[in-house]
């Protein structure tokens, strides 16, 4: 029951940012001054802000939560580039066809993942040194 309760509580990133998606899907005005996508992307900052204003998130954390958001968004810019999916294309929080909030989706999972290392506290035995991990990650 402990364990499933921490991983709830590790993933209140994502849960709300979950909410406020179904939430826009299905309540947001179609004629509102703001665009969906352009809301999304502001409402997952103001998460964000009150995940490091209350804590739940250290400074240090959301540099990691950042570069989840960084490269999730660059994988997205490809993925449309290739025409595997596409976005409604409204409001100017974007970069070129990906609204910044798809991001954000990205950044939810560093969001899980940093805080269920802190809540476990986790600790890995045995791991290589970093710059063997380095070289693996460039040649991946």
């Amino acid at each position: 029951m402990v364990f499933g309760l921490r991983q709830g509580w590790a993933c209140i990133f994502g849960a709300a940012l979950l909410a406020v998606l179904l939430a826009a899907r299905l309540w947001y005005p179609d004629d509102a001054g703001l665009a969906r996508n352009d809301f999304l992307a502001l409402a997952a900052v103001v998460i964000q802000i009150l995940m490091v204003a209350t804590r739940l998130e250290t400074v240090r954390e959301l540099r990691v939560i950042v570069l989840f958001h960084i490269v999730g968004t660059v994988m997205e810019l490809f993925k449309t580039d290739v025409g595997s999916w596409s976005y409604e294309a409204e409001g100017f929080l974007r970069i070129g066809a990906v609204p910044l909030f798809s991001g954000f989706m990205y950044a939810a999972v560093g969001s899980y993942m940093v805080r269920v290392y802190r809540l476990f506290d986790l600790r890995f035995a045995g791991y290589p040194r970093r710059w063997i991990t380095a070289i693996v990650a460039a040649a991946i």
